[in-house]
């Protein structure tokens, strides 16, 4: 007789959306990546720090219409750890060139303040707890992950439970 199994182990939630090639899919990304990590288990159980993830995926998205040719659509894929918590955001573009400093910074070089451009690589190892990229069929895709927001607990009111 063989071992009964185990409790099924949870497969991770995910999403795979194509986004025009234009500035339009920033805040679609956005949206998006929102909605995956809130309304699908509720805010007060969000999967990870959704404004984070926001701001990240902006970034990554800004940077794919920036960098890459536009014959094709970017792909957005966000994924969800059940078992774990967190989440791995992933963008997808043509171009198969890595993203300049996305594992380690470059050369130190002073930070001009008023440069426009430069930050979003920063943020994301800032922010993140991994990042990377690596090569696809059609190009790369450029990912990061975050940890699941940790448990808060529920404060009891004052004088509940106690009698009048």
């Amino acid at each position: 007789m063989s071992p009964a199994p185990g409790p099924p182990v949870p497969r991770p939630a995910a999403w795979r959306v194509e986004l025009p090639h234009t500035t339009a899919a920033v805040p679609i990304a956005r949206a998006l990546v929102r909605s995956a990590l809130t309304e699908i288990e509720g805010a007060e159980r969000a999967a990870a720090d959704s404004d984070t993830a926001e701001l990240l995926t902006a970034e990554l998205v800004a940077n794919a219409v920036e960098h890459t040719p536009g014959d094709g659509p970017i792909e957005l894929v966000v994924e969800l750890f059940p078992a774990t918590g967190g989440c791995q955001i992933e963008v997808h573009d043509r171009r198969p060139a890595g993203p300049g400093e996305l594992i380690g910074p470059g050369p130190v070089a002073p930070v001009d303040p008023w440069q426009e451009h430069g930050r979003g690589l920063l943020l994301i190892r800032a922010l993140s707890s991994d990042c990377g990229h690596r090569p696809t069929a059609h190009g790369k895709a450029v990912w990061f992950t975050l940890p699941a927001l940790p448990a808060v607990p529920t404060q009891r009111r004052r004088g509940a439970g106690r009698d009048s």
